[in-house]
């Protein structure tokens, strides 16, 4: 018997790698099949496997890229270049009902600007938040270049909560850049303007128009900014770039760049070259070197005064404070980024071919020692640039922007001109490699690349020109986010991924696991205060309450119901309904949408949102759930009744549509007793498990037994009218009953699902 038992073990071992073996013959077959089919070589099929996240698999990045003219964000994974959302900011945008629904119009209007609702955006440059250097996951700040504003995105539920107005300038490109420990984020001004709220004359550009740099003061615990302790360092009328602060050694510093100190102001209307020409003949621009801690100092101590509203620095006095300062830099520049230890700053010159790497010991020693070339025509010191620059390094024609390694010493440089990526070593000054991009590269992103540690493994270059990339759609092509593998000696391009919305300008990435979203929020609350809205109600307690012409509405949300179904207004009603989504379950979002009334909204589990607007016109305006929430999402629906004025309703029985028998009703009942018994089985499997130690199930539990607890009244409903002999009643409370039970069901059965897939133990 043993021999046997060892001979069919044998037997069956080879049995089994033959299969293995057969299998892995035809996989390759197979895979060799398609690799002729579409032309693939091994290294396109290396870089798709790097890509390949499975089904039911998450990236290990996070990317938020701005999305320039759309006024939006977008996220996506890496390595995967799935876009997985976009965030509206200064823009509406009706999927997530922003700039519709009451509460995100007040965020929207936050960023009005001389009494004009502003519903236009050029995101640029969104910052991660920052705690001793390292990314939080809690916050994304982001700019808008064309009206200078900053908003505040938290990334708990991935909303937009605040836009605040700069009140000194009149378009903002060097936003937003945050301090390590996020006391500020850095708004530069672009093109110079008055700081005054009134026309001045071109011939005044010198003595009238300025730039500047903000530093909008953050409340971490209110998640808002604070503009009362906010300030501003008055500039001449360079234009203003991008900006970084200090890390390390360099901490309460930030960094400017500009463009145009040539102070040139264009118009061949006027008989004068463009502003392209004047703004570029000087060989070098300047670097703004800005003593933020000291000027914080300043403020508090309350040796500022303001202007506008707002707490500003003047050019005198920051002379006299000696907390501004100028160093030349290569002209128009377009990156001004601080090394992860904090010890050196890098500048690249789009008109130049070299990055020049500056040492912040020097500047110090320079400050220190007050050893100036000269001064501006504004008094402001300037450094010499022999005196701060450490080395200059030839990185190929048109460079921009730079970003990190996780090696010491290791960086990569955009270059624009020649299309290509430069790895080089800042700290030796030798270049390791390039790589071909396509095309125009404008900024690029390395993983965590603006932390103090930053993770290496990718790189995302941001290229402005598509051509021959993608199928045509058209004059206006998509952008080309092209994912580079730097995790080696040599880099290498893994994936083209077509951006269609806007211009992504800029974009940052962060470790997945960091972020720590929500899943629900409480019942009734307000999402873009944090706080309950007052507005809130529960099931059963649906209202309407009128005074004079306005017309409150309190209903609720849940599969597959609105909570009224039938609302009657008068023409002339200023009408608000209030909704309050009741769902527990993760992502168990619902929208409204109503005819004619420009009304979207998106409210996610727990969440109360408000639409306002004048009932103008009587007549006939259908509501619907714009969310495909349950099998019944075409039958969650209502009418709004806007009435003439002095219209009396008609008495009269409205015809019933379908006719129902006490053999209809039984049937129904028998079903109903039925699904019960299937409802006991699952929940006997749930609570055989240790199903508490998961949120998501404790949610969809929480969710199916909401659904379930309002049998009871349906139930009751439909067994009355029985008793009475109205079977068309029964029938239709009776399926009710039914409904209720197919979504407990629904519910239940994710649940088992889901223990099932991720690991529960068996408790009894």
């Amino acid at each position: 018997m043993r021999n046997i038992s060892k001979s069919l073990l044998v037997l069956l071992a080879v049995v089994a790698i033959s299969m293995i073996a057969s299998s892995a013959v035809l996989a390759q077959s197979a895979l060799q099949k398609v690799m002729t089919e579409r032309g693939l070589t091994e290294k396109d099929v290396l870089a798709a496997a790097k890509t390949y996240i499975p089904s039911g698999g998450r990236d290990e990045y996070i990317v938020c890229s701005s999305g320039g003219q759309s006024g939006h964000v977008i996220f996506y994974g890496i390595p995967s270049m799935r876009i997985i959302k976009y965030v509206a900011v200064f823009t509406p945008e009706p999927w997530q009902g922003y700039g519709f629904d009451d509460e995100s119009k007040e965020v929207l209007a936050q960023g009005r600007s001389d009494g004009k609702d502003i519903v236009y955006g050029d995101t640029h440059h969104p910052a991660f938040s920052e705690t001793d250097g390292e990314y939080d996951g809690q916050f994304i700040f982001i700019n808008d270049k064309a009206n200078p504003r900053i908003a505040v995105i938290d990334l708990h539920d991935f909303e937009t909560k605040q836009i605040v107005v700069n009140p000194f300038f009149r378009s903002s490109h060097g936003g937003a850049f945050v301090t390590p420990n996020n006391e500020y984020i850095m708004e530069a001004s672009q093109y110079a303007a008055p700081y005054k709220d009134d026309f001045v004359p071109l011939e005044d550009f010198n003595d009238e128009y300025r730039g500047g740099v903000t530093y909008w003061k953050f409340n971490r615990e209110a998640g808002r900014i604070d503009p009362e302790n906010s300030f501003t360092f008055e500039m001449p009328p360079y234009s203003q770039d991008l900006c970084d602060a200090g890390k390390g050694p360099s901490f309460g510093w930030g960094f400017t760049n500009s463009f145009c100190s040539e102070r040139y102001v264009g118009g061949i209307e006027r008989g004068r070259p463009p502003f392209e020409a004047g703004c570029s003949s000087k060989d070098t621009d300047f670097m703004h070197v800005t003593n933020w801690k000291k000027a914080e100092a300043l403020v508090a101590a309350g040796k500022v005064e303001k202007v506008n509203g707002s707490y500003l620095i003047s050019m005198e006095q920051a002379i006299e404070e000696e907390i501004l300062f100028l160093i030349p830099e290569p002209k128009s520049p377009h990156g001004c980024d601080i090394t992860p230890d904090g010890k050196h700053i890098i500048v690249s010159g789009k008109l130049d071919s070299h990055a020049w790497v500056y040492s912040f010991e020097k500047i110090m020693a320079a400050i220190d020692s007050k050893n100036f070339e000269g001064y501006d025509p504004y008094g402001l010191p300037i450094i010499g640039l022999d005196t701060a620059l450490e080395r200059s390094v030839n990185v190929g024609l048109g460079p921009l922007h730079t970003q990190f390694d996780s090696v010491d010493g290791v960086c990569y440089t955009s270059i624009y001109v020649d299309s290509q990526i430069t790895k080089w070593n800042y700290k030796t000054g030798k270049v390791l490699s390039t790589i071909p991009i396509h095309y125009n590269v404008g900024h690029l992103m390395t993983m965590e690349g603006d932390s103090k540690t930053p993770d290496g493994k990718y790189l995302v270059a941001l290229n402005k020109l598509s051509i021959d990339r993608f199928n045509p759609v058209g004059p206006l092509h998509p952008q080309n986010h092209q994912l580079i593998d730097i995790s080696g000696d040599n880099m290498s391009l893994l994936y083209d991924m077509p951006l269609p919305l806007g211009e992504p300008h800029y974009a940052v990435a962060i470790k997945a696991d960091k972020l720590k979203p929500t899943n629900r929020y409480k019942v009734g609350w307000d999402s873009r205060t944090d706080q309950k809205s007052p507005y809130r109600v529960r099931a059963g307690r649906e209202k309407v309450e009128r005074d004079g012409n306005r017309v409150h509405v309190y209903g609720t949300l849940i599969r597959s119901h609105i909570t009224p179904e039938i609302i009657e207004v008068t023409v002339g009603d200023e009408v608000s309904i209030h909704l309050t989504n009741l769902e527990r379950a993760e992502d168990e979002v619902h929208g409204f949408a109503m005819y004619g009334q420009n009304v979207q909204l998106s409210i996610e589990p727990g969440k109360t949102a408000s639409t306002t607007f004048t009932a103008d016109k009587a007549g006939v305006y259908p509501y619907y759930c714009t969310e495909f929430c349950s099998a019944l999402h075409l039958e969650m629906q209502g009418y709004l009744l806007v009435q003439p004025k002095g219209y009396v309703a008609e008495t009269k029985e409205m015809e019933i549509g379908t006719a129902y028998s006490k053999e209809d009703y039984e049937s129904q009942v028998a079903t109903n007793l039925a699904t019960q018994d299937i409802i006991n089985s699952v929940v006997a499997i749930i609570t055989s498990y240790n199903y508490k130690d998961f949120p998501t199930v404790v949610d969809l539990v929480t969710d199916a037994f909401d659904q379930l607890g309002f049998v009871e009244e349906v139930k009751a409903k439909s067994e009355a009218a029985a008793a009475e002999g109205d079977y068309q009643n029964a029938m239709l409370w009776a399926n009710q009953w039914w409904q209720y039970q197919v979504k407990t069901a629904d519910l239940g059965l994710r649940a088992k699902t889901y223990l099932e897939q991720n690991g529960a133990v068996k408790v009894n």
